[in-house]
């Protein structure tokens, strides 16, 4: 099977590494249209895992319609993958990184087996999407054709060391080229200062060795590499840590295979002491100062500013209480103690705490909207990182996975849009920026009003669009589904949207083509053919309102439920088919009503258990058919002769109401598709209407046409007794 390796960092072999396994049940692929389309697998590496192997298996069925198909597999860490199959486009102010993908091609019945391994990966979730290509668009009535089935199962594999070696901060461990080492980045870490010492090889040589710190994430990797050479110490500074996280540190030998290489690591950290700008938690110092100075003293409020001013000074950051309110599923607002704005001094930066750890986070947009109301002078800089970064703002440093914004007295506002966050704690720091330097501006501040939220999708997927709460187990994510030829990750692309117009000739063409039903109910009322005229009023009627409910545009009106229309859409077009062909039969009116209402009940149970079978509109069909062909044998045989026995009733009448009928269903089951189903549904709409026109068999010779005008009497009339007549007596 082929081998896909995301690392080159070979795994220690060591009696200490246990080795887990984790499994999902296989999924059916689906040919992409939308994210719903795609198959998505969740899985959590535990912590101290030093190799990751997932095993990929695909296979497709044995149909005759199955053929070669390519598998794509998306993998991202933290989140579900934000993917992009069809080339569309992402609403703005959005970030999009690409997710890893592999491909995964499916040229015979046998199951196809694919590995991919990854070395000392991020511990957490881990999730992988797996879809078929781009979907065809056609229209396929539901157990008419048998599609091929495509099936993808993926499992895991993990090697995760029991004892990993910790390196306590400020003591220097001694360590072998044999295991990774972890150490812990407290809260408020400004910088981290790592150091290798002493290294001493077997053969006496100048060591080579190369340092690894961090762990592997995808799509991208923020891990620092450092290679260290010569007996000299070799050290480093991380200016970017995760706060509260384990930070692995492999170190691997770059000499000869046999010798082997001693070492000392030393790693020290520079803290940070946060400040609060909350005038709730500053509430206990203001009343000191209050009471020493004396209420109403003028030095009071000045010496409570200088005071103020000296304590941020000695900050290096100020934290602003956020609260977390949870709305609903996958939605989220976070709302400031002190208000909506927030004052950003240029002294240090302005920290923010967005809580995105409940596990059901990640499957939603977090969107963070920033007005700027005033500033004296400068320009201000936010950056929304997935941790928080205490240098310089401007530049890239280790581990860096933010993304920057930045506001001005000329763009005093700013929008950013996280698809599918990941499960972590995010930090948005703003900071106040000086053309000319910080030391021209220390007493400026910035007015920021700051508006966050996480949301299943970004604007509800605008009008355009509808968005849907997907699921797999029990995570849930969400998901855009575009209409109306709109399409995007927000339905905001509309490279290929509908006009207003053309959504208008859509419904017009669905809606109006009901009408040709008018002939049919006409000709069934002029031949007494009541309750079939009814029937055919019914099926015109829901026809009519369910396909002006169903557009996906602008151009829609819902008398009633769209479910209930549409159920009761497609009981009077199977009804319609139903009360025609058993007319046509020409059997005993008592057998044919007792016929109409028990197929009608019959049809109306299957289409609640399944509306969309096709038996359920063959069925009916071809029952009517067989009642039919032996009603019309029996006729035949007991009047010696063909039955209908008028050639002008087969070549004016039933030959091209039978015509109709197979283009019509020819139309309906292989023409229709996404883009022209407004025109051909129509079409058929008007062809089944005509159809039953030709179809509806001549009134019974006993029956006199309508007369209206003999119908229509007078008050008065002069009435005669013929049997008074016929025996009068002269």
């Amino acid at each position: 099977a082929p081998v896909v390796s995301v690392a080159v960092q070979p795994a220690p072999s060591s009696s200490l590494f246990v080795s887990e396994y984790f499994s999902q049940s296989a999924q059916r692929l689906s040919f992409y249209s939308w994210y719903g389309n795609a198959k998505v697998f969740h899985f959590h590496v535990p912590e101290d895992t030093v190799l990751l192997r997932w095993l990929l298996q695909a296979s497709r069925g044995k149909e005759p319609e199955c053929t070669s198909m390519e598998v794509t597999v998306h993998f991202r860490y933290g989140a579900p993958p934000v993917i992009n199959p069809l080339g569309t486009h992402f609403p703005a102010n959005a970030t999009v990184r690409p997710s890893y993908n592999i491909s995964v091609t499916l040229s015979s019945a046998v199951q196809n087996t694919t590995f991919v391994n990854i070395t000392t990966p991020a511990a957490g979730d881990w999730f992988i999407a797996a879809h078929l290509p781009e979907a065809a668009g056609r229209i396929e009535v539901k157990g008419f054709s048998t599609p091929c089935t495509y099936m993808f199962q993926a499992d895991m594999f993990v090697l995760r060391l029991t004892d990993m070696p910790v390196l306590e901060p400020g003591v220097a461990m001694p360590q072998t080229i044999v295991s990774p080492a972890k150490v812990f980045v407290p809260k408020y870490t400004a910088r981290m200062w790592f150091e290798l010492r002493s290294c001493v090889t077997s053969e006496r040589k100048a060591c080579a060795v190369r340092v690894v710190l961090g762990s592997i994430t995808l799509p991208q990797s923020f891990q620092r590499i450092i290679t260290c050479t010569g007996s000299v110490n070799c050290s480093v500074s991380l200016d970017s840590l995760p706060w509260e996280k384990w930070l692995q540190i492999m170190v691997e030998s770059l000499g000869t295979a046999n010798a082997s290489v001693s070492l000392e690591m030393l790693a020290s950290f520079t803290d940070c002491r946060p400040g609060s700008t909350s005038s709730f938690l500053n509430f206990s110092s203001l009343n000191q100062s209050q009471a020493a100075s004396g209420p109403g003293s003028p030095t009071a409020s000045t010496g409570m500013a200088l005071r103020n001013a000296s304590d941020q000074r000695s900050f290096c950051l100020q934290n602003q209480p956020v609260v977390r309110e949870d709305l609903d599923v996958v939605s989220v607002r976070y709302r400031l103690l002190n208000g909506p704005s927030v004052a950003v001094p240029s002294i240090s930066p302005t920290l923010l705490l967005l809580n995105l750890n409940s596990g059901m986070d990640s499957g939603g947009s977090l969107v963070v909207n920033l007005l700027l109301n005033k500033v004296h002078q400068g320009l201000l800089q936010a950056f929304l990182p997935k941790f928080w970064y205490i240098t310089a703002l401007s530049s890239l440093q280790a581990f860096f996975q933010g993304y920057p914004l930045s506001l001005s007295t000329s763009s005093a506002e700013a929008m950013l849009i996280v698809l599918y966050p990941q499960t972590d704690d995010w930090f948005l720091s703003l900071q106040l920026i000086c053309p000319n330097g910080q030391s021209e501006c220390n007493t400026a501040e910035a007015k920021v009003t700051v508006i966050a939220y996480l949301t299943p999708c970004f604007n509800d997927c605008g009008p355009y669009g509808q968005c849907s709460l997907l699921r797999r187990h029990g995570y849930l994510y969400a998901g855009c589904s575009c209409k109306a030829g709109w399409s995007g990750w927000s339905c905001t692309d509309d490279t290929k949207a509908q006009s207003v117009g053309a959504q208008n000739l859509a419904t017009l063409l669905l809606t109006l083509s009901n009408l040709m039903f008018l002939p049919a109910i006409a000709v069934a009322v002029y031949r007494y053919y009541l309750v079939e005229a009814s029937v055919y009023t019914y099926t015109m009627f829901f026809s009519t309102f369910y396909h002006a409910c169903d557009q996906p545009g602008i151009a829609v009106m819902c008398i009633m439920d769209y479910d209930t229309l549409q159920y009761c859409d497609f009981l009077g077009s199977v009804v319609s088919i139903w009360v025609t062909i058993l007319c046509m039969s020409r059997v005993k009116k008592i057998l044919k009503y007792v016929l109409f209402v028990l197929g009608s009940l019959l049809i109306a149970m299957s289409l609640q258990l399944d509306r969309r079978g096709v038996w359920n509109m063959m069925g009916p069909c071809l029952f009517a058919l067989v009642i039919m062909i032996s009603a019309w044998v029996y006729h035949g045989v007991k009047r010696r002769h063909c039955y209908p026995s008028s050639w002008k009733r087969w070549v004016f009448y039933l030959l091209p109401g039978i015509t109709l009928a197979f283009i019509a269903i020819s139309v309906y089951a292989f023409m229709e598709t996404n883009e022209n189903y407004y025109y051909t549904h129509s079409i058929w709409h008007m062809l089944v209407a005509g159809s039953v026109a030709f179809l509806l068999p001549p009134r019974d010779k006993h029956k006199k046409p309508w007369a209206w005008s003999q119908k229509l009497t007078c008050r008065y009339q002069i009435c005669q007794n013929d049997r008074e007549e016929l025996y009068a007596v002269t």
